[in-house]
């Protein structure tokens, strides 16, 4: 599902740029909330000797009643004297970002939209947007990865979910009311170029996904957005990561791959400096899964992985993630070494218990 591998200010900016939608404080969330339960936490802690960091799994649309968060997620957070966001909350609102943003979007070589798409796909198009009254025409100027978006963000929002309402922008508000830090694994402009840079015939094959089905569409954002509400991670693996892995290579290696990797070596620089304090890690729930997401990453580097899960079963502490194939034909892949100290690692917030990952 798109929305759910949509990096956060690409989200972000596809809704200031196609709605009007307005974004709902923080007290008027709990108002409108309705009774369900909060959703089950993707939390994890990982520890040295002496620091922690918090990573936590976010979906960056969500409705009111995806709220309250569950009480994992608020001690993590009163525990981080910091958060640290795909992209930082500054750059994100920047009013500058979606003029930038369009400019992106648009072909700037002479080609059109009708140019590239197959003769089919534009037929199919044409239907879907007179629907809403608008016509090939209107989009021509713009890039297939946007439209394909702009169509997901479409149903996406008359199903009631909102950038404005997911967990970044909440935590977002949260740190600024109280007066934590916000910054930012990536800038803006990389975001930006990564969704620029898809491509063509994997442009083409996303939203050809899109228009042959669209029918089917609501379904999937509400399984998806059901197994992130649920923690279900073996079905958030294979509907998320492995299919993009599977249709489109070359945009999971930009979207995921490279990015993971760009990231660990600041995470395990949050984790040397001790004596600034733990903090919570706030990313797309795709780049935590599997063996290359960031979970699998820092277990191989020798630092301790707990679940942070209160409403899960208790189980054996410790326990990988899920993998489609073995790390190596002798089994399991060596470790690197422990970070210096042997020291035990701090401890996790009370209500926190260690479970398997296949919550």
């Amino acid at each position: 599902m798109k929305l759910f591998v949509l990096p956060l200010f690409v989200a972000s900016a596809l809704s200031v740029s196609l709605t009007s939608a307005t974004a709902i404080a923080g007290g008027e969330q709990a108002a409108v909330a309705a009774t369900k339960t909060p959703p089950v936490p993707l939390l994890w802690k990982v520890s040295d000797a002496d620091s922690a960091v918090y990573l936590l799994g976010s979906f960056h649309l969500l409705r009111a009643d995806d709220y309250p968060l569950s009480p994992d997620i608020d001690q993590a957070f009163a525990g981080s004297d910091k958060l640290i966001f795909e992209v930082s909350p500054q750059e994100m609102f920047d009013p500058g970002v979606p003029q930038r943003f369009m400019q992106r979007a648009r072909y700037d070589d002479g080609r059109t939209l009708s140019q590239v798409l197959p003769g089919d796909l534009r037929e199919k198009l044409n239907r879907v947007l007179a629907k809403n009254g608008r016509s090939l025409s209107q989009v021509d100027a713009l890039e297939p990865w946007f439209v394909n978006l702009s169509l997901v963000l479409g149903v996406s929002q008359s199903m009631g979910f909102s950038p404005q309402l997911g967990l970044d922008q909440y935590l977002m508000r949260q740190a600024a009311e109280a007066g934590k830090p916000a910054l930012g694994l990536e800038s803006m402009d990389s975001q930006l170029q990564i969704m620029d840079s898809g491509p063509l015939p994997e442009q083409i094959k996303a939203l050809r996904e899109f228009l042959d089905k669209p029918e089917d569409v609501p379904g999937m954002l509400d399984d998806i957005h059901s197994a992130w509400r649920n923690a279900d991670i073996a079905k958030l693996d294979e509907k998320a990561r492995l299919e993009m892995k599977e249709k489109t290579p070359e945009t999971y290696r930009m979207v995921n791959l490279e990015r993971n990797e760009a990231w660990i070596p600041q995470i395990q620089k949050l984790l040397d400096e001790s004596k600034k304090g733990d903090s919570l890690v706030v990313v797309g729930t795709m780049h935590l899964l599997g063996d290359d997401g960031l979970i699998e990453r820092l277990r191989g580097k020798g630092y301790k992985i707990e679940r942070i899960c209160s409403a899960c079963s208790i189980g054996t502490p410790d326990v990988a993630l899920p993998i489609e194939v073995p790390r190596s034909e002798g089994g399991a892949a060596p470790k690197a070494e422990k970070p210096a100290s042997d020291k035990p690692a701090t401890e996790k917030p009370a209500s926190s218990k260690s479970v398997p990952a296949k919550a």
